[in-house]
Protein backbone atom coordinates (compact mmCIF):
# COMPACT_ATOMS: atom_id res chain seq x y z
CA UNK A 1 0.00 0.00 0.00
CA UNK A 2 1.33 3.31 -1.18
CA UNK A 3 1.67 5.96 1.74
CA UNK A 4 -1.06 8.31 -0.34
CA UNK A 5 -3.92 5.20 -0.42
CA UNK A 6 -2.43 4.71 3.71
CA UNK A 7 -3.86 8.18 4.26
CA UNK A 8 -6.75 8.12 2.38
CA UNK A 9 -7.76 5.27 4.40
CA UNK A 10 -6.66 7.24 7.84
CA UNK A 11 -8.39 10.20 6.99
CA UNK A 12 -11.54 8.01 6.20
CA UNK A 13 -11.29 6.77 9.80
CA UNK A 14 -10.89 10.17 11.16
CA UNK A 15 -14.16 11.49 9.51
CA UNK A 16 -16.11 8.31 10.70
CA UNK A 17 -15.11 9.08 14.42
CA UNK A 18 -16.08 12.86 14.72
CA UNK A 19 -19.28 14.40 13.17
CA UNK A 20 -17.48 16.98 11.82
CA UNK A 21 -13.66 18.15 11.05
CA UNK A 22 -12.08 21.37 10.68
CA UNK A 23 -9.22 21.57 7.54
CA UNK A 24 -6.28 22.71 10.50
CA UNK A 25 -7.93 20.29 12.90
CA UNK A 26 -7.13 17.24 10.13
CA UNK A 27 -4.00 18.50 9.10
CA UNK A 28 -2.84 18.01 13.01
CA UNK A 29 -4.74 15.00 13.12
CA UNK A 30 -3.10 13.43 10.27
CA UNK A 31 0.65 15.54 10.49
CA UNK A 32 0.07 16.87 7.08
CA UNK A 33 -0.13 20.60 5.73
CA UNK A 34 -3.47 22.03 5.45
CA UNK A 35 -3.22 21.64 1.78
CA UNK A 36 -2.54 18.21 1.70
CA UNK A 37 -5.86 17.98 3.05
CA UNK A 38 -7.39 19.68 0.55
CA UNK A 39 -5.84 17.86 -1.97
CA UNK A 40 -7.13 14.34 -0.07
CA UNK A 41 -10.30 15.45 0.12
CA UNK A 42 -11.03 15.70 -3.58
CA UNK A 43 -9.15 12.24 -4.31
CA UNK A 44 -11.84 10.96 -2.05
CA UNK A 45 -14.63 13.00 -3.69
CA UNK A 46 -12.91 11.28 -6.86
CA UNK A 47 -13.14 7.95 -5.85
CA UNK A 48 -17.06 8.65 -5.13
CA UNK A 49 -17.02 8.98 -1.47
CA UNK A 50 -19.47 11.66 -0.40
CA UNK A 51 -17.74 14.41 1.91
CA UNK A 52 -19.52 17.40 2.56
CA UNK A 53 -18.33 20.76 3.31
CA UNK A 54 -19.27 23.98 4.53
CA UNK A 55 -17.21 27.23 4.67
CA UNK A 56 -17.22 29.64 7.44
CA UNK A 57 -15.15 30.15 11.04
CA UNK A 58 -17.65 26.55 11.89
CA UNK A 59 -17.19 24.86 8.77
CA UNK A 60 -15.42 21.87 8.22
CA UNK A 61 -15.35 18.43 6.18
CA UNK A 62 -17.71 15.35 7.34
CA UNK A 63 -18.63 12.17 6.08
CA UNK A 64 -21.82 12.09 4.07
CA UNK A 65 -23.83 9.36 1.84
CA UNK A 66 -21.83 8.59 -1.20
CA UNK A 67 -22.17 6.53 -3.64
CA UNK A 68 -19.69 4.20 -2.12
CA UNK A 69 -19.46 2.74 1.23
CA UNK A 70 -16.40 3.87 3.19
CA UNK A 71 -14.17 0.65 4.10
CA UNK A 72 -14.67 -0.19 7.75
CA UNK A 73 -11.87 1.33 9.61
CA UNK A 74 -10.77 -0.65 13.23
CA UNK A 75 -8.15 -0.15 15.61
CA UNK A 76 -6.67 -3.20 17.16
CA UNK A 77 -8.89 -3.47 20.33
CA UNK A 78 -12.18 -3.04 17.56
CA UNK A 79 -10.89 -5.78 15.87
CA UNK A 80 -10.45 -8.09 18.77
CA UNK A 81 -14.28 -7.07 20.14
CA UNK A 82 -15.84 -7.95 16.65
CA UNK A 83 -14.07 -10.86 16.32
CA UNK A 84 -14.81 -12.30 19.48
CA UNK A 85 -18.62 -11.81 18.99
CA UNK A 86 -18.31 -13.16 15.89
CA UNK A 87 -17.00 -16.28 17.92
CA UNK A 88 -19.94 -16.31 19.86
CA UNK A 89 -22.59 -16.89 16.51
CA UNK A 90 -23.80 -20.28 16.38
CA UNK A 91 -20.91 -22.82 14.57
CA UNK A 92 -23.46 -23.99 11.69
CA UNK A 93 -24.19 -20.18 10.74
CA UNK A 94 -22.59 -19.35 7.48
CA UNK A 95 -23.13 -15.61 7.68
CA UNK A 96 -20.35 -15.31 10.95
CA UNK A 97 -18.41 -18.16 9.59
CA UNK A 98 -17.74 -16.26 6.12
CA UNK A 99 -17.40 -12.62 8.05
CA UNK A 100 -15.07 -14.67 10.28
CA UNK A 101 -12.70 -15.85 7.75
CA UNK A 102 -12.54 -12.48 5.84
CA UNK A 103 -11.77 -10.46 9.29
CA UNK A 104 -9.03 -13.10 9.94
CA UNK A 105 -7.57 -12.77 6.60
CA UNK A 106 -7.27 -8.80 7.45
CA UNK A 107 -6.20 -8.21 10.52
CA UNK A 108 -2.62 -7.53 10.58
CA UNK A 109 0.33 -10.40 12.26
CA UNK A 110 0.26 -8.22 15.68
CA UNK A 111 -3.57 -8.79 16.30
CA UNK A 112 -3.58 -12.63 14.95
CA UNK A 113 -0.91 -13.33 17.57
CA UNK A 114 -3.66 -11.93 19.77
CA UNK A 115 -5.86 -14.22 19.03
CA UNK A 116 -4.19 -17.56 18.90
CA UNK A 117 -2.37 -16.54 22.28
CA UNK A 118 -6.78 -16.42 23.65
CA UNK A 119 -8.00 -19.50 21.50
CA UNK A 120 -4.69 -21.88 22.68
CA UNK A 121 -4.76 -20.91 25.84
CA UNK A 122 -8.79 -21.14 26.84
CA UNK A 123 -11.27 -23.89 27.56
CA UNK A 124 -15.10 -23.59 26.66
CA UNK A 125 -17.17 -25.38 29.77
CA UNK A 126 -20.48 -23.57 28.58
CA UNK A 127 -23.20 -26.05 27.92
CA UNK A 128 -23.70 -26.98 24.35
CA UNK A 129 -27.32 -25.38 23.10
CA UNK A 130 -28.57 -24.63 20.13
CA UNK A 131 -28.56 -21.23 18.75
CA UNK A 132 -30.63 -19.24 16.66
CA UNK A 133 -29.26 -18.30 13.59
CA UNK A 134 -28.49 -15.11 12.62
CA UNK A 135 -30.29 -14.05 9.75
CA UNK A 136 -33.13 -15.96 11.19
CA UNK A 137 -32.97 -13.47 14.00
CA UNK A 138 -32.87 -10.81 11.96
CA UNK A 139 -36.21 -12.31 10.02
CA UNK A 140 -37.94 -12.29 13.44
CA UNK A 141 -36.86 -8.87 14.31
CA UNK A 142 -37.78 -7.20 11.13
CA UNK A 143 -41.24 -8.46 11.48
CA UNK A 144 -41.56 -7.23 14.98
CA UNK A 145 -40.64 -3.90 13.80
CA UNK A 146 -43.14 -3.60 10.98
CA UNK A 147 -45.97 -5.33 12.59
CA UNK A 148 -45.80 -8.02 9.82
CA UNK A 149 -47.56 -11.43 11.06
CA UNK A 150 -45.40 -14.24 10.52
CA UNK A 151 -45.72 -18.34 9.72
CA UNK A 152 -43.44 -20.04 12.24
CA UNK A 153 -42.45 -23.65 12.01
CA UNK A 154 -41.62 -24.25 15.81
CA UNK A 155 -39.92 -27.66 17.46
CA UNK A 156 -40.85 -27.75 20.91
CA UNK A 157 -39.10 -29.99 23.46
CA UNK A 158 -40.66 -32.82 22.58
CA UNK A 159 -39.49 -32.64 18.94
CA UNK A 160 -42.63 -32.03 17.76
CA UNK A 161 -43.01 -29.69 14.32
CA UNK A 162 -46.25 -27.42 14.07
CA UNK A 163 -46.74 -24.09 12.03
CA UNK A 164 -47.58 -21.22 13.85
CA UNK A 165 -49.53 -17.91 12.55
CA UNK A 166 -48.00 -15.34 14.90
CA UNK A 167 -48.37 -11.53 15.42
CA UNK A 168 -44.81 -10.87 16.72
CA UNK A 169 -44.23 -8.05 19.43
CA UNK A 170 -40.30 -8.05 20.87
CA UNK A 171 -37.36 -10.31 21.03
CA UNK A 172 -36.06 -10.47 24.43
CA UNK A 173 -32.54 -12.31 25.01
CA UNK A 174 -32.04 -13.78 28.41
CA UNK A 175 -28.41 -14.84 29.45
CA UNK A 176 -29.07 -18.30 27.59
CA UNK A 177 -31.04 -17.66 24.64
CA UNK A 178 -33.52 -15.82 22.69
CA UNK A 179 -37.51 -15.38 23.00
CA UNK A 180 -40.08 -14.38 20.96
CA UNK A 181 -42.81 -12.58 22.36
CA UNK A 182 -46.00 -13.08 20.13
CA UNK A 183 -49.65 -13.43 20.18
CA UNK A 184 -50.78 -16.65 18.66
CA UNK A 185 -53.80 -16.36 16.74
CA UNK A 186 -55.41 -19.42 16.44
CA UNK A 187 -54.71 -19.32 20.45
CA UNK A 188 -55.64 -16.05 20.86
CA UNK A 189 -52.87 -15.46 22.99
CA UNK A 190 -49.95 -13.87 24.27
CA UNK A 191 -47.18 -16.86 24.11
CA UNK A 192 -43.16 -16.97 24.08
CA UNK A 193 -41.47 -18.69 22.01
CA UNK A 194 -37.74 -19.80 22.37
CA UNK A 195 -35.82 -18.66 19.09
CA UNK A 196 -33.80 -21.40 18.93
CA UNK A 197 -36.66 -23.86 18.50
CA UNK A 198 -38.23 -21.74 15.79
CA UNK A 199 -37.46 -23.82 12.48
CA UNK A 200 -38.30 -21.23 10.09
CA UNK A 201 -40.03 -17.93 10.03
CA UNK A 202 -41.67 -16.64 6.63
CA UNK A 203 -43.64 -13.17 6.57
CA UNK A 204 -47.21 -13.42 5.29
CA UNK A 205 -47.34 -9.50 4.18
CA UNK A 206 -49.89 -9.44 6.56
CA UNK A 207 -49.82 -6.24 8.98
CA UNK A 208 -51.41 -5.88 12.21
CA UNK A 209 -52.17 -3.58 15.11
CA UNK A 210 -51.27 -5.44 18.35
CA UNK A 211 -54.23 -4.91 21.09
CA UNK A 212 -52.55 -3.77 24.50
CA UNK A 213 -49.41 -5.65 24.08
CA UNK A 214 -47.60 -6.95 27.30
CA UNK A 215 -44.35 -6.33 28.86
CA UNK A 216 -42.20 -8.74 26.61
CA UNK A 217 -39.16 -8.88 29.28
CA UNK A 218 -41.58 -9.03 32.10
CA UNK A 219 -43.34 -11.85 30.51
CA UNK A 220 -40.50 -14.11 30.06
CA UNK A 221 -39.29 -13.35 33.34
CA UNK A 222 -41.94 -14.70 34.66
CA UNK A 223 -42.12 -17.79 32.36
CA UNK A 224 -38.12 -18.30 33.06
CA UNK A 225 -39.25 -18.64 36.85
CA UNK A 226 -41.96 -20.80 36.35
CA UNK A 227 -39.84 -22.95 34.83
CA UNK A 228 -37.92 -24.04 38.06
CA UNK A 229 -39.66 -26.73 39.83
CA UNK A 230 -38.65 -25.11 43.30
CA UNK A 231 -38.78 -21.32 44.10
CA UNK A 232 -39.49 -19.29 47.20
CA UNK A 233 -40.38 -15.32 47.43
CA UNK A 234 -38.81 -12.75 49.65
CA UNK A 235 -39.55 -9.36 51.06
CA UNK A 236 -36.59 -6.89 50.45
CA UNK A 237 -36.00 -3.55 51.87
CA UNK A 238 -35.09 -1.70 48.85
CA UNK A 239 -37.48 0.07 45.85
CA UNK A 240 -37.88 -1.83 42.67
CA UNK A 241 -35.50 -0.19 40.53
CA UNK A 242 -32.35 -1.73 43.23
CA UNK A 243 -34.37 -5.29 43.62
CA UNK A 244 -34.05 -5.46 39.77
CA UNK A 245 -30.05 -4.49 39.85
CA UNK A 246 -29.12 -7.57 42.53
CA UNK A 247 -31.71 -9.94 40.92
CA UNK A 248 -30.53 -11.61 38.53
CA UNK A 249 -33.55 -11.21 35.58
CA UNK A 250 -33.23 -15.61 34.54
CA UNK A 251 -33.53 -16.32 38.32
CA UNK A 252 -35.97 -14.23 39.52
CA UNK A 253 -38.80 -11.66 38.68
CA UNK A 254 -39.79 -8.68 40.90
CA UNK A 255 -42.74 -6.88 42.08
CA UNK A 256 -43.07 -3.11 44.05
CA UNK A 257 -44.34 -3.32 47.44
CA UNK A 258 -44.76 0.67 48.42
CA UNK A 259 -41.96 2.69 47.05
CA UNK A 260 -39.66 1.27 49.38
CA UNK A 261 -39.89 -2.07 49.66
CA UNK A 262 -40.28 -5.34 47.02
CA UNK A 263 -41.39 -8.63 46.19
CA UNK A 264 -38.98 -11.47 44.44
CA UNK A 265 -39.54 -14.25 43.25
CA UNK A 266 -36.30 -16.76 42.78
CA UNK A 267 -36.24 -19.86 40.95
CA UNK A 268 -34.06 -22.74 40.82
CA UNK A 269 -33.51 -26.70 39.78
CA UNK A 270 -32.89 -27.72 43.34
CA UNK A 271 -34.26 -26.42 46.89
CA UNK A 272 -30.34 -25.78 47.68
CA UNK A 273 -30.09 -23.91 44.32
CA UNK A 274 -33.04 -21.21 45.38
CA UNK A 275 -31.00 -20.95 48.65
CA UNK A 276 -27.77 -20.39 47.68
CA UNK A 277 -28.96 -17.51 46.01
CA UNK A 278 -30.77 -16.05 48.35
CA UNK A 279 -27.59 -16.02 50.58
CA UNK A 280 -26.08 -14.30 46.90
CA UNK A 281 -28.14 -11.35 47.34
CA UNK A 282 -26.82 -8.36 49.10
CA UNK A 283 -29.73 -7.42 51.52
CA UNK A 284 -31.70 -8.77 54.43
CA UNK A 285 -35.16 -9.85 53.51
CA UNK A 286 -37.83 -11.68 54.88
CA UNK A 287 -38.63 -15.46 53.20
CA UNK A 288 -41.33 -17.17 52.27
CA UNK A 289 -40.98 -20.53 50.88
CA UNK A 290 -41.64 -24.31 50.56
CA UNK A 291 -40.49 -26.68 53.41
CA UNK A 292 -37.92 -27.47 51.38
CA UNK A 293 -36.49 -24.36 50.49
CA UNK A 294 -36.70 -23.24 53.84
CA UNK A 295 -34.59 -26.40 55.33
CA UNK A 296 -32.29 -25.96 52.19
CA UNK A 297 -31.90 -22.25 54.03
CA UNK A 298 -31.00 -23.30 57.58
CA UNK A 299 -28.70 -25.98 56.16
CA UNK A 300 -26.52 -23.66 54.68
CA UNK A 301 -26.96 -21.08 57.29
CA UNK A 302 -25.61 -23.74 59.82
CA UNK A 303 -22.63 -24.67 57.65
CA UNK A 304 -21.85 -20.80 57.28
CA UNK A 305 -21.80 -20.03 61.54
CA UNK A 306 -19.76 -23.59 61.99
CA UNK A 307 -17.22 -22.25 59.36
CA UNK A 308 -16.70 -19.03 61.25
CA UNK A 309 -16.75 -20.45 64.98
Amino acid sequence: MTVTSARLLRMLAVLSSWPSWTNAELAERLGVTERTVRRDIARLRDAGYGIDSETGPYGGYRLGAGERMAPLTLDDEEALAVFAALREAPGDDPAATSALLKLRHLLPARVIERLDAVEGTSVDIMQTERRVAVPLLFEIATACHRGERLTLTYRDARGTETRRQVDPHRLVRSPNRWYLVAFDVAKQEWRTFRADRVVAAQATGVTVELDDPPDAADMVKKMLVSDYPYYATARVAVPLAQARHIVPPHLGSCRADGPDTTFITIGGVTPDSVAAALFRLPTPLHLVASDEVCEAVHRRAAHFIEAVQ
